[in-house]
Parts: structure tokens; sequence; C-alpha cells
């Protein structure tokens, strides 16, 4: 709880007016906190000049949990068509950093329909142990099912951190998993790792509209829960030579029973390379001003065989649907090379990409925020620069009628 010393608080306000919930206001020259809207994010702690506000355990007395039963790093394997989606072998990179640090194992769990075959690349990139449930009746995902079967594995098995992407499918299953497991979630983390002493993951999001960076710990329940977005993470390089444990379960009936009925599944088709999974991204920004000239962004995707990306401002003016939204409310890449067209560089749009190999940006102001993070930058309007960028590549590259 949050703790206000009568003492040292002179009533100045700094904390009433950084309180985003409203949770605290000043009355009769001190400091007065309703615990019903206190999230207990410790803003006003670093704000207040008197250093008056403190948190506070629930008690002194209050006995620490045991979690000695609790043991192993698991990471939820995500199936896209063939194989996994990338995002899978980033979180076992990172899975494998925090194991380390722990001296414990890495789990892989994987499930769907014909997965088994599949279960040595988990091995190759990082898992000391891959747990397979491979059944006709998961062949397509439902939420469901997923959720029933994992929490099941979990409360048998007792990982002390569970891992998952931050996608469609992760995002749709891994809260109930949580809730299942009685235990805290965080989403959309951007950074784990383990505190200097103990054995808390500290599970780092942007918060505040991406305003601020929140760095999250779950020290009271366990498992540790976070979804990871795609693309902020590095995979390890695949190891053939690895060996690992493959563990078969059988799910039973009732774990397999959901209320879904699966009509249709469609699959988008794209011109280019998908976004995710671009090497290189072209992203439109405000600076083009006007929808006449996201041609330009698209014949230099086109050029350059790149995805095309958009900044908020662009999809919510109608530009371009809100697939190409790159950034907090939008996806995130890590390409090998990123063109920013015309981007300013908010915050917001800045954790959606900062993770690429190279950033090249043009923009026709000089202290935009986005050179902040470029490995080059263009300082003129994007408008007259794409032009003579398209004519170079295009000759470079031999192609016509672009």
């Amino acid at each position: 709880m949050l703790k206000v010393d009568i003492e040292k608080c002179t009533g100045c306000g700094e904390c009433e007016e950084v309180c985003s919930f409203g949770a605290i206001t000043v009355l009769d020259d001190k400091a007065k906190v309703d615990p019903e809207l206190c999230s207990l994010c410790g803003t006003c702690v670093d704000t207040c000049p008197e250093e008056a506000l403190e948190m506070e355990s629930e008690g002194p007395g209050k006995e620490k949990q045991d979690f000695s039963a609790w043991s192993g790093v698991w990471v939820v394997a995500e199936v896209r068509g063939n194989g996994f989606a990338p995002v899978t072998f980033e979180l076992l990179g990172k899975a494998r950093q925090l194991a380390d640090r722990l001296s414990v194992p890495v789990t892989a769990v994987v499930l769907g329909s014909a997965v088994k075959e599949m279960a040595p690349d988990l091995v190759a990139r990082g898992a000391d142990r891959v747990i397979v449930v491979d059944h006709p009746g998961l062949s397509n995902f439902v939420d469901e099912a997923y959720s029933k079967i994992v929490s099941h594995l979990a409360r048998k098995e007792r990982p002390e951190i569970i891992l998952a992407g931050a996608t469609a499918m992760g995002r749709a299953f891994i809260p109930q998993v949580a809730t299942m497991l009685e235990t805290g979630l965080t989403a959309d983390c951007t950074g784990l790792k383990i505190e200097e002493e103990g054995r808390n993951l500290l599970q780092t999001r942007p918060a505040f509209g991406g305003n601020l960076m929140a760095t999250i710990i779950c020290d009271e329940h366990r498992p540790q829960m976070a979804t990871v977005r795609p693309h902020v993470l590095k995979a390890l390089e695949p190891d053939e030579s690895r060996q690992g444990e493959i563990v078969e379960f059988e799910p039973s009936a009732e774990l397999l029973e959901h209320r879904v009925k699966v009509v249709e599944s469609v699959t988008e088709e794209s011109d280019g390379p998908g976004l995710t999974d671009a090497e290189i991204v072209v992203t439109a920004g405000r600076g083009l001003e006007q929808k006449e000239n996201l041609h330009l962004v698209e014949r230099l995707a086109h050029c350059l065989d790149a995805g095309i990306g958009a900044t908020r401002a662009v999809t919510e003016a109608g530009w371009i649907s809100a697939n190409h939204q790159i950034g907090q409310t939008g996806v995130t890449v890590s390409p090998r090379l990123y063109i920013a067209c015309g981007v300013s560089g908010a915050i917001q749009h800045l954790v959606g990409m900062q993770g690429s190999d190279i950033i090249v940006a043009i923009n026709k102001d000089k202290d935009a925020p986005i050179f902040d993070v470029a490995t080059y930058a263009i300082v003129g309007d994007v408008r007259e620069v794409l032009p003579a960028l398209i004519r170079k590549v295009s000759e470079e590259r031999g192609i016509k009628d672009v």
C-alpha cells in the first residue's frame, strides 16, 4: 500500500498532479490517498520532493512465500503453418539466459496436430526438454482447449516462469491460463531479467501509452507469467548437436472439450513480404502530407522487395489499413533495414521499430526525435528525397517502370 509520512508532507500537490488515477488529493495541506483508486504504480513516490511517500508491504509480520517446489522456465511454442512462429525461437533464446541465471532447465511446450516431428527444432534453439501434446483435436487453435491443457501441465510440473508470444494466439489463451493458475500475467513485455538477489522475474513493458517503461514483479504467486512482443528479443542460432528430452503427453477428452466450431480458416494474401517477417521495411509517416504521396513509399518498397509500414497517424487518416501500423498499438518489427519516410519518431512508434539493425530516417526537421535512433539521417523533404532514392535503387537493380 501507499503510505504518506504526515511529518514530511508539505502539501505541495505535486503528487496529486502526476497521479493518473485520481487517487491522491491534498486536504488541509496534507496528501490523502484513496486505496481503492491507487494502482501502486509508484509515480508519485518518485515525484515527491520531500520523500514523504513510500510503498509499504501488507504488514511487517507477513510471512515470505515458499516457492521452492516451483522450478524451471517454460516457453509455450506457437506453431504457424509447417514451422514455428519466429517469436518462439526468440523466447527460447531469452529463456536460456534466464534459466542459466537460475540454474534450472528450459522446457518448451508445443500443442497441435502432427507436431511431434518438430520437437527437435526446439531443442536445437535452446530447450532442454520438450513436452509434446500431439492430437488431431488440436489441429485448429481453440483457446479453451489450449488453456486447459497448459494449465493442467503447469499445475502438475510447477514451473516458476512461463513465457509466450504476445501474438494473436498468445493474447487469446495465455490470460486464461494465468486465471486458472491464480497468478499474475504481464502482457506485451519488451524486456525480461532476473533480479540481482532472488528469483523474481523483472518484467518490463511500456506503460501510459509508451511514455514510460514499467518493471513489474510477481513476488507472491507462481508461476510468473509474461507474454513478450515479437522481434524485441534475439533468437539463438540453431545447434543441431544439442540433445534434449522429448516427452509426449496424451490429453484427456475432458481437456480437449471446447464450445467452439471452426467453420473456416482464411490466410490473408499479400503482394509483398509480411510486415513482421520482412528483412526490409519502408514506413510512411505524416511527413508525406497527403494520401496521394503514399505511392512513393509503395514504389520504394517494391524496388527493395520490402514490407510497407505506417505510423498511427497515417492509418487513422485512412491512407492505409491498420494492419500496417508499427508501434505501441501496432506491430513490432526488427528488420535488417528500416526506412522511415516522414516519420517524426514519437516514443509510441519507436518502441515498435528501434530493434532494427539499420535505421534510415528521412525528415525535413533536423531536430525530429527519429534521428536520435537513426543509423543514417537524411534531412530533407521526403517528397523530394524518395523519387531520387527510387531512381537510384531502380538503376542499381535494373528495375523498369516502377
